[in-house]
């Protein structure tokens, strides 16, 4: 049966509005879901929510107790399982892309918790909890405001570490302990001096003392921790904490997108390093043809800042390497705030020498920039 000319025109005009019709909706549906999820997600990490510059989770912090874990998990599953039956080939080709990035995303949360039990084997993700760095780096509201919610975040601190003790395995990796033990008592120091001396522009007496209170107790249940994990945790841990072949595969294919096997990574890897070695060793030659490679690299090595010096010279060079950039054209710098060169804060230490602080991308006030560096004796 045909149809009548002026019918077939009609439904072939509209097919490309049909299309584009469905395509929008089924946007709407993920963005929807997608809303949903980050809004879960920053209630559940609210640290994370207030260093991105959202600070309607300012005062907050992550519920470690078994319930709460359980209840994100079990939430995280949900989210999985809604996010896999959206059809990216009928999502607009940006939601497209949204999609598999979210997926990925959640993937990954689910590893950590799943395959890495991180809040079982990780002690160093309770002795972390206290990075409060974000309420005295930038002032995205008055000091007071500020203060208010570090005290309703500090009180929840000896809460954590008491879940800390309580989910944590009977023997966990060696490293992990370790490194969680410098974190800790790091952590604590800082709460104890740098978070003072922060704060001392502060003027209501009230607000102060309920600080000072919260403040106390906190720093001395991280300090608590740490030897909790030296004396308890450190003599029967192990060294079993790679994941092995089989699970890094899958975190690779599942939260990274790569879906090549670890043993074709290791290989492009080793091919890439010895390409960089070349490349060296031809540098190296041009500065001194008499001397091997390594021996100028340990000549290279010998020139650096003095201890006293590594703040002002790390400032200078960063200035130096923003003007290459601007005069070369290499890239647009879209900003004239200049990041603000400090010491790394002493909880940082134990993972980083040197890293950058930025202010988070829906912060509106707070514009502050910061590089840190760590002086060492062989500075």
């Amino acid at each position: 049966m045909k149809l009548p000319s002026a019918i077939f025109l009609s439904v072939t005009l509209c097919l490309p509005w049909a299309s584009s019709f469905a395509a929008q909706t089924a946007d709407a549906e993920y963005e929807a879901v997608a809303e949903e999820y980050i809004k879960g997600y920053f209630a559940a990490r609210p640290l994370q929510g207030t260093a991105l510059g959202l600070h309607e989770y300012d005062g907050k912090i992550t519920d470690y107790s078994r319930l709460a874990l359980d209840a994100e998990l079990s939430r995280l599953r949900r989210f999985d399982d809604r996010l896999r039956k959206f059809d990216p080939s009928k999502l607009s080709p940006r939601q497209s892309l949204d999609l598999r990035i979210l997926q990925a995303a959640v993937k990954n949360e689910l590893f950590q918790m799943q395959e890495m039990s991180i809040f079982e084997r990780n002690p160093m993700v309770y002795a972390r909890a206290a990075d409060v760095n974000v309420y005295v780096q930038r002032n995205f509201a008055p000091l007071e405001d500020r203060v208010r919610s570090l005290v309703a975040i500090e009180c929840q601190i000896p809460n954590i570490l008491i879940a800390a003790r309580t989910n944590l395995n009977e023997v966990l990796p060696k490293p992990y302990v370790e490194l969680a033990i410098q974190i800790a008592r790091g952590s604590s120091d800082f709460l104890k001096k740098n978070l003072v001396a922060a704060i001392t522009g502060l003027k209501d007496e009230q607000i102060r003392a309920a600080f000072q209170d919260a403040n106390r107790r906190a720093a001395n249940a991280l300090a608590d921790y740490a030897t909790w994990l030296e004396r308890e945790k450190l003599p029967k841990s192990s060294q079993d904490f790679a994941l092995g072949e089989e699970k890094y595969g899958r975190l690779l294919a599942q939260s990274e997108l790569v879906d090549l096997p670890p043993a074709k990574i290791l290989e492009i890897g080793m091919s890439q390093l010895k390409a960089e070695q070349e490349a060296f060793a031809d540098a190296a030659k041009k500065i001194d043809p008499n001397k091997s490679a390594i021996e100028v690299f340990k000549q290279i090595q010998n020139e650096h800042p003095t201890p006293e010096n590594l703040i002002r010279d790390v400032a200078k060079d960063l200035d130096k390497i923003r003007k290459y950039v601007s005069s070369h054209n290499l890239v647009t710098i879209p900003s004239d705030v200049r990041a603000q060169v400090k010491e790394t804060p002493q909880y940082l230490r134990a993972t980083s020498f040197a890293s950058m602080d930025t202010p988070g991308p829906f912060e509106k006030r707070a514009t502050e920039a910061y590089y840190y560096v760590t002086p060492t004796e062989s500075d």
